[in-house]
């Protein structure tokens, strides 16, 4: 059985090859030109954000299975892998804690604007004739309104975290919806009335800049937005513009919509002001790699004993 990974520099450590497999290929990185020809005879692909579209699979007779090193699985055209009887396998909920601990550290680096006063303590503390150094307005987080949406584990963890310390928290209901869900509240009111909006809904065609100018401009001035899911859920020029003119306060991405991203991206210009940024690490807590790690080896053994686990496809 010929196992590839394609992508495996994705993840800081490699899962363990399974026994019964004769063909481990655990490949760094791949590109898309590149594909069809490492999985040519291959029974078994790994991939966290290789795609694999109809195209590609069309040209893999091979293969029988595809397990995605991530939650998410929009790279993979399931429609193309259920025709062709390819199993698709995820890894859900081993970064709900991970990701969810990663808003609410975004949560008190925005509202205390933590960065900017790590950035100008060195310099300024000293040249002070206080004890203190008031710069930006510090925000309390017990009292403020967390705007989720997304009501899946991990928009659920960050909840129940937010209302541990003291917060309200909104679940937005779908943009349109003519009716409410109970435990849901309309999405443009979770935007009029939240302090922080969290993103945290799959991408698909309809959340595909969800967040855009008019959303935006919904949203308080004071306001906050962090993004955890899927880069492609806000209009990033129309994010890059809103910060510039102030239509909300700032905003905290650990995703970008093409990642890595170019140097010309909108929000990596030096004149976007109030961004804090990291690079797609919010579910890359130790546990939160183990747990992938061990959800990727037994989705491999669970397949190869014919019970495959968490099909997607």
């Amino acid at each position: 059985m010929k196992i590839v990974t394609l992508d495996g520099d994705t993840l800081p450590h490699a899962p363990q090859r399974p026994h019964w497999c004769t063909d481990w290929r655990y490949r760094g990185t791949t590109s898309l030109a590149e594909i069809v020809h490492v999985l040519h005879d291959a029974e078994i692909v790994i991939t966290n954000k290789v795609p694999l579209r109809a195209d590609t699979l069309r040209q893999l007779p091979a293969l029988r299975y595809v397990c995605v090193a991530a939650t998410g699985y929009d790279c993979i055209d399931l429609t193309s892998c259920r025709e062709r009887g390819v199993v698709v396998s995820n890894v859900p909920g081993y970064s709900t804690r991970s990701v969810a601990e990663g808003v609410i550290g975004f949560l008190f680096a925005l509202r205390r604007h933590l960065v900017d006063y790590i950035n100008h303590t060195r310099s300024a503390w000293p040249a002070s004739t206080h004890f203190c150094v008031h710069r930006q307005p510090i925000q309390d987080i017990c009292g403020a309104t967390l705007g989720v949406v997304g009501k899946g584990d991990i928009g659920r963890a960050v909840g129940e975290m937010a209302q541990a310390l003291g917060m309200k928290v909104l679940y937005a209901d779908r943009q349109g919806s003519q009716e409410v869900r109970p435990g849901y509240t309309p999405f443009e009111q979770v935007l009029a009335q939240s302090d922080v909006v969290t993103l945290h809904c799959p991408l698909t065609p309809e959340t595909k800049q969800l967040i855009n100018l008019a959303a935006l401009a919904q949203m308080k001035p004071s306001a906050w937005l962090i993004n955890t899911a899927r880069g492609g859920l806000i209009n990033e020029t129309d994010l890059a513009h809103a910060l510039r003119q102030g239509v909300i306060a700032g905003a905290a991405l650990d995703v970008l919509s093409s990642e890595p991203p170019a140097a010309s991206h909108p929000l990596l210009q030096a004149d976007v002001p109030n961004l804090l940024l990291t690079p797609h690490i919010a579910w890359a807590s130790q546990q939160g790699v183990a747990n992938l790690l061990r959800g990727i080896e037994n989705n491999l053994d669970a397949f190869w004993q014919g019970t495959a686990r968490n099909v997607v496809s």
